[in-house]
């Protein structure tokens, strides 16, 4: 499991649900962020240049492996290289809805280009944290009967 961690609220679940599984997972996140490494997690720190992460983690992402962020273009290569991608609240991206995602970011950068002022994302809640949880462990356990089979 790799994770866009600068801003990524929900590391110590991912960790907790990657033990629980057997999931190695790897946080990526620039130098400014301090990161530590705990069993099970291993931690990429890169430049710290705009798009630092995003570039480490297309050029590892493979099929089958879980991607978690909030980027919609990193979200858009993960899922072009046939990996599963989550939010940071849950939700799994899709072919479908990265369009939508992806037109709608368009629409509000040009909007913002023209002076409009445009919403920022809800603030994160418990319920968002607690329903990520929930995601990402149905996935892994869908994931592991899957194997099993």
């Amino acid at each position: 499991m790799i994770v866009d961690a600068d801003a990524c609220p929900v590391k110590s679940e991912i960790a907790q649900a990657g033990r629980q599984f057997g999931v190695q997972v790897v946080l990526v996140a620039s130098f400014d962020h301090k990161m530590k490494e705990n069993p099970g997690v291993k931690v990429v720190q890169v430049d710290r240049s705009d798009q630092s992460v995003d570039l480490y983690i297309a050029n590892q992402i493979r099929s089958g492996d879980i991607l978690v962020t909030q980027d919609f273009g990193l979200a858009a290569l993960g899922l072009a290289k046939g990996s599963i991608c989550l939010t940071n609240r849950g939700q799994e991206y899709t072919d479908s809805s990265i369009d939508y995602l992806l037109e709608r970011r368009h629409a509000s950068a040009k909007m913002r280009r023209n002076g409009k002022h445009t919403k920022g994302p809800k603030p994160f809640t418990e319920t968002d944290r607690k329903n990520f949880l929930h995601g990402l462990t149905n996935l892994l356990k869908n994931l592991q009967e899957i194997e099993n089979e």
